[in-house]
């Protein structure tokens, strides 16, 4: 039997898959090369340099990274003290910790959190990259209120108790990557016979656009699945646990999805909820290019406590 280099780079991508997992499900571990170039069944030389090539960074600058930002969503998300944080995400103590985060954000913890980017943080960025200045109060206040009044009019929300999903999935590392994925997961997918009028596509975030650079972040183009299948080379199967979530409906040009996002999570915080330390994701019930108006008809799901 000869394999191809197309086989051996997806079999390289699947194992790199069950690091990422098992890395975000032990970052407050120590997480030595060693340790996770087993989980790949790589030697560590041999690992270190596949990962690299897949991810763009070393290991232990992934991990790094993952670790800040998880902080920075934790500083945003949850009321706990950076010494706290710092020993959840594998810090030993909480000078370390924000020696790593400043050199990461600029700024120390403390100040990030009193910054407090959550508030608004994609216009923040938006409106900077276009060379303006980060609007004064009454600004803030009026750009809040526009965008609670255009969630009001284009979404429909509620809190929902879902059951488990099992899915199957590709690896997408950055949006620019994600149609990419989704090809190869239809060109798997059709033969199988998992394609049809019914199927869900769904994308799962891994990593915040609100703290991660846009292309690193990670995300996996997923189908829902109705019956057992086995992976296949690039391939992965993973499912999303059964819990509370908001889910906000909604019909938009693919140019909404930001606004969409940083509405819904403003209706949670005005709303009194706490986001899980879980997945968002979102499901697509049409092909936009289908719509007249070229419009994506899509839930977006963020879990909850």
């Amino acid at each position: 039997m000869i394999i191809t280099d197309k086989e051996i780079q997806a079999d390289y991508k699947n194992r790199i898959n069950r690091v990422f997992e098992f890395i975000d499900e032990n970052l407050e571990s120590e997480l030595s090369l060693n340790t996770v170039s087993e989980i790949a069944f790589f030697s560590p030389f041999h690992f270190h340099r596949v990962f690299k090539l897949i991810t763009g960074e070393t290991l232990n600058e992934y991990i790094t990274r993952r670790r800040i930002e998880k902080s920075a969503l934790d500083l945003l998300h949850i009321n706990i003290s950076t010494t706290e944080i710092a020993h959840k995400i594998g810090f030993s103590d909480n000078s370390s910790f924000s020696r790593a985060f400043k050199k990461y954000y600029g700024v120390s913890p403390t100040e990030f959190k009193k910054q407090n980017p959550n508030r608004l943080s994609k216009i923040r960025q938006l409106e900077s990259k276009n060379g303006h200045e980060y609007p004064d109060y009454d600004k803030y206040i009026c750009i809040i209120d526009n965008l609670k009044n255009w969630i009001k009019m284009n979404a429909k929300i509620e809190i929902t108790e879902m059951s488990k999903m099992n899915l199957a999935y590709v690896s997408s590392i950055g949006p620019q990557n994600l149609e990419n994925a989704y090809g190869k997961l239809i060109q798997w997918a059709t033969p199988q016979g998992l394609m049809n009028d019914q199927t869900k596509m769904v994308t799962i975030y891994h990593d915040s656009f609100k703290v991660t650079q846009a292309d690193k972040v990670r995300m996996s183009a997923s189908i829902l699945l109705n019956k057992p299948v086995e992976a296949d080379g690039e391939i992965g199967l993973t499912s999303i646990e059964a819990g509370k979530f908001i889910v906000g409906s909604f019909e938009i040009g693919l140019n909404e999805f930001e606004k969409s996002w940083t509405g819904l999570f403003l209706w949670m915080n005005e709303n009194g909820y706490k986001k899980a330390d879980r997945n968002p994701f979102e499901i697509y019930h049409n092909n936009f290019n289908e719509h007249p108006e070229r419009k994506a008809i899509v839930d977006f799901y963020v879990p909850i406590e």
